[in-house]
C-alpha cells in the first residue's frame, strides 16, 4: 500500500527491529503493528481483507498489542469512507472518512501544517504544541467518539489528524517524512510497544 519502505527506514532509525509482513501469520509475532498506506481506500481495504489482516488487527488489539495507522492506514481504522463510491473500513474506531472540506484550497492537501494536541499521550511526549508535520491526503476522518481525538490541524477548516484509544493510535500525517518530530513520535510508539512486553 505504498509507503512501506520509508516507514521501515524511519523505524530502523529510531532503533526498532522491523519486519514487513504480507500475511497474518507473520504479523502475529510482532510486538507492535503498523498499518501504513497511500492510495485509494476501497482497494487498500480489499487487500487488507485478502491478507487476513483485518481479523489479526482486531485480535491483537484485544490482546493489548499496540497498533499504529499512518495516512491511508489511519483512515482504514474507521467504519467507512466515501472515497470512490464508498467502502467499509476496519471499524476499529467509530466514525467515517470523507473528502476534505477546503473551499478555495488545493486538494489533495500536500505540505506542512502545525498540529494542536487535544489531550496528553505517551506518543506525543517531547513534542511541542503546534509542531508542524507533513501531510499528503485528500480525505480525513470524522470520529464518532470525541474522546478518540488526539490532534487536529487545519486546511481551510479544522480536521482530525491524530487519534489515540490505547493501544490503538493513528496519524493522518506522515511521521516518517516529518523530520525530528516525526521520528520522536515513532520512537515513542516503539517505547509503548516495549512497555507492553514488560
Amino acid at each position: 500500500m505504498g509507503n512501506l519502505r520509508s516507514v521501515e527506514k524511519a523505524f530502523e532509525r529510531v532503533g526498532a527491529e522491523v519486519s514487513i509482513a504480507s500475511d497474518a501469520a507473520r504479523a502475529s509475532r510482532a510486538d507492535g503493528l503498523v498499518l501504513p498506506g497511500v492510495g485509494a481506500f476501497p482497494r487498500a481495504m480489499e487487500r487488507v481483507t485478502e491478507l487476513g489482516l483485518d481479523r489479526l488487527l482486531s485480535e491483537r488489539l484485544d490482546a493489548g498489542t499496540p497498533v499504529l495507522g499512518i495516512c491511508l492506514g489511519f483512515e482504514l481504522l474507521f467504519e467507512s469512507s466515501d472515497e470512490l463510491g464508498g467502502a467499509e473500513g476496519l471499524g476499529l474506531l467509530a466514525g467515517e472518512v470523507s473528502g476534505l472540506d477546503a473551499p478555495g484550497l488545493k486538494v489533495p492537501h500536500i505540505g506542512w501544517e502545525p498540529v494542536r494536541w487535544r489531550v496528553a499521550s505517551e506518543l506525543t511526549e517531547g513534542i511541542d504544541e503546534g509542531t508542524p508535520f507533513y501531510f499528503v491526503h485528500g480525505f480525513a476522518p470524522r470520529p464518532g467518539d470525541p474522546g478518540d481525538v488526539l490532534g487536529v490541524a487545519e486546511h481551510g477548516t479544522s480536521f482530525v489528524c491524530a487519534v489515540a484509544r490505547p493501544p490503538l493510535y493513528g496519524f493522518q500525517f506522515h511521521p516518517e517524512k516529518s523530520s525530528a518530530a516525526g521520528l520522536r513520535l515513532l520512537s515513542n510508539f516503539v517505547r509503548v510497544c516495549a512497555e507492553v512486553l514488560v
